[in-house]
């Protein structure tokens, strides 16, 4: 039998094998003009894909590009990882998860934590190239940042988010992308992407068959903000998900890819494909019936790059006629264009991140940096004053079923690291010689022990401090094929921590009796802590903090800096506060929509200190819609200790056409003070900030009073009640 070439590639994809395309004729391609980077691009691009085989074409619009060795086009892969750190490629520095960057509100931070992991990246990828290695997780294409709105706590992937603010997100991300992509005119250090465009955040279970309905409204408010900030940002790569929006699915969403992305935004980078999403065309959401159809529709969609097994169908497709060569030269050029701009086909010598190399990994500076980040996420929840502990009591016990895992540090897509400081590790390093420390895991994550004896908890009564460390971990929250431990793939249908954890934190306050007992919440969404509020005397939630969230909750418990962390998620009461998962109205959800009361409130954070606010200083109450205002407000540290302080502006129409926010963020600026120190810290507020968008998801302008908010939490009476000084208000004209 006669296997033509397109069929025996087809065959060695599927045993695991990138081929290598070759033809009969072989050349040096140093004076080809693709080659001769004084061409312009167009002309490089064009050069190349006329030296192209209709084969070869669809191979390297594969996320594993093979080489081809008549051009001396070496393979690429083009699937990599950064969440919170190159991931997935050996050594790295492991930054805390993302959720946890949410939680430091501060923009100039992440810009440094991702100009560092592209220094890595840049240096990863050049030491595997100088070594002969071009296999997975070694390119210079990062599929982050994940910049979908966690609207929903069951959403096991909120992790991998900044959180359900889209201004947030959109500030947050905007920073991560610059720091990846860095700042050169011509070459790219390494190309971010924005993802999943859009209206993608669970359930994980369907998301390969679902359909998210979402208005106009919603589209424009809520799931569209932060992608067109990245767009605006010039962000490289924009991934379209798994799902259906709106009843088509998003990588063949015409509204989001041609409407909105590149002919309203005038996006101009590459679209890839989640990962086997073109093969949901036909398994999940069944729009086509064969792999040749899938791949057609994904050219004709705009999709530039097909992770996962659909594109080697083309070469049928064509011969079908489901899809003309040109079509797909048009979709190859674009994806070329990032190559280009990476420095991937020029002289190493050109390049300026070409230096960067083994010795700019897991350095000690990103080590440091790594720990800074953790001590900004962490979110004090509660403090009967019992924080910050003294570092030289008699004796501590320190236990629960996440104070020696490596899986609480991690979340998901993370890198590796040699030294991953555990929360024991943290606090064992930060004590006294003097003092004892005892440790006894005490529970399992999550189900009873199957031994009754409890060895554990009468430490409690015998120690002067008990730091219990409890929570979840990406066992039981993440990806659908990750979390090992989870019955619902990932997502956390159940909110409450599980009872065991309760039980046992129970057990351990009533040996304490008077003695402090202190809990420690990993995870990376939102969870029922109500009852570890009433039991514990501090409860500090520390995300999965990296490599040194060990050594960064030490360093709040035993006082060595203050907590500054803040909420970027609501913590509701209960899921009876929510609407269905499957809903994607944002009636009800999120703290600028929600009626009831939640536990933690967004935005919400306690202090080793107390800061006061003055009233609310505006340039003008009376302004018209061309014009901005500027609001100042001085900030006062009136406690002993040094502190940071996350000053928050909110914005409310107090009269709409439409259904509006409740209120929204729109100025964040992070302060540090010194005991009695002042800070003036200025927002100016613009006409953007006080559109509304109309059910047809427009944005307009309408005349009226607005209410401008400042100070340490958003707005709302459960802020107050749980310790934060009650926001300052103003109100102003638009005429």
């Amino acid at each position: 039998m006669k296997i033509s070439l397109f069929q025996t590639v087809l065959i060695l994809f599927f045993l695991g094998t990138t081929p290598t395309l070759t033809a009969q004729v072989t050349s040096g391609s140093e004076n080809y003009p693709f080659r001769n980077s004084s061409l312009s691009m167009e002309e490089r691009i064009q050069d190349l894909i006329n030296r192209l085989t209709l084969e070869e074409k669809a191979w390297q619009m594969m996320h594993n590009s093979p080489a081809i060795e008549r051009l001396d086009i070496p393979e690429y892969n083009w699937w990599n990882e950064a969440l919170h750190g190159v991931g997935r490629s050996g050594v790295a520095t492991v930054f805390p998860q993302a959720i946890g960057m949410g939680a430091t509100f501060d923009e100039e931070l992440i810009l440094r934590v991702a100009t560092a992991i592209s220094d890595e990246a840049r240096g990863n990828h050049n030491t595997a190239v100088k070594n002969g290695y071009r296999r997975q997780y070694s390119g210079l294409t990062f599929w982050t940042p994940n910049i979908n709105i966690f609207r929903d706590p069951r959403w096991g992937r909120g992790q991998e988010t900044y959180g359900e603010d889209p201004y947030l997100t959109a500030r947050l991300g905007t920073a991560f992308v610059k720091g990846l992509q860095g700042d050169d005119p011509k070459y790219l250090k390494t190309a971010a992407a924005a993802k999943h465009y859009a209206v993608h955040s669970g359930p994980e279970k369907l998301r390969h068959e679902f359909n998210a309905e979402a208005s106009l409204k919603d589209m424009w408010e809520t799931y569209l903000p932060a992608f067109q900030a990245l767009v605006d940002a010039d962000v490289e790569t924009i991934m379209c998900a798994y799902n259906a929006t709106n009843g088509e699915p998003c990588c063949a969403n015409k509204y989001l890819l041609q409407d909105v992305l590149r002919d309203k935004w005038n996006f101009k980078g590459h679209i890839v494909s989640d990962c086997w999403a073109l093969v949901d065309f036909y398994e999940g959401h069944k729009v086509v019936e064969t792999p040749e159809e899938a791949a057609a529709l994904g050219i004709k969609s705009g999709v530039n790059l097909n992770c996962g097994s659909v594109y080697p169908s083309l070469v049928e497709a064509v011969n079908q006629g489901l899809v003309t060569e040109e079509e797909i030269d048009k979709q190859l050029s674009v994806l070329l264009k990032t190559k280009f701009k990476l420095g991937l086909l020029d002289p190493e010598e050109n390049n300026p991140y070409a230096h960067l190399s083994a010795e700019n990994i897991n350095t000690e500076e990103h080590r440091q940096l790594a720990r800074e980040v953790a001590q900004k996420s962490l979110v004090l929840l509660k403090n009967d004053n019992v924080l910050p502990l003294r570092n030289d009591l008699s004796k501590y016990f320190i236990t629960g079923p996440n104070a020696t895992s490596i899986e609480v540090l991690l979340g998901n897509y993370h890198g590796v690291n040699p030294n991953l400081v555990t929360i024991l590790e943290g606090v064992a390093a930060a004590i006294e010689p003097q003092s004892q420390l005892q440790y006894r895991q005490g529970t399992l994550l999550n189900r009873p022990n199957a031994n009754p004896q409890d060895w554990a908890s009468p430490n409690a009564g015998n120690s002067d401090a008990t730091i219990a460390v409890l929570g979840i971990s990406g066992v039981l929250e993440g990806e659908e094929g990750e979390s090992i431990a989870s019955e619902t793939f990932g997502d956390r249908l159940d909110y409450n921590l599980p009872q065991n954890q309760i039980d046992y934190l129970r057990k351990l306050k009533e040996a304490a009796e008077e003695k402090p007992v202190v809990a420690v919440i990993t995870g990376g969404s939102p969870m029922n802590l109500q009852e570890v509020h009433e039991i514990a005397d501090a409860v500090l939630l520390v995300w999965y903090p990296g490599e040194e969230g060990g050594n960064a909750v030490a360093d709040v418990i035993f006082g060595k800096i203050s907590p500054s962390g803040r909420l970027p998620i609501t913590f509701p009461r209960s899921l009876d506060d929510l609407p269905p998962y499957e809903d994607y109205n944002m009636q009800g959800r999120t703290y600028k929509y929600m009626n009831a009361e939640p536990m933690y409130p967004f935005g919400y954070g306690l202090s080793y200190t107390d800061f006061e606010y003055s009233d609310i200083s505006l340039s003008d109450k009376r302004i018209r819609k061309e014009n901005s205002l500027k609001a100042a407000i001085t900030v006062t540290n009136t406690g002993k200790t040094k502190a940071g302080e996350v000053v928050q502006l909110y914005v409310s129409d107090l009269k709409t056409s439409v259904r509006a926010p409740k209120y929204q963020l729109y100025g964040i600026k992070r302060i540090e003070l010194a005991p009695g120190a002042s800070e003036e810290v200025i927002f100016e507020i613009t006409p953007e900030m006080m559109e509304l968008v109309n059910n047809e998801g427009e944005k307009i302008l309408e005349s009226g009073d607005f209410k401008v908010y400042v100070g340490g939490s958003s707005p709302g009476k459960r802020s107050t009640e749980l310790g934060v000084q009650e926001l300052k208000e103003a109100i102003f004209t638009l005429r």
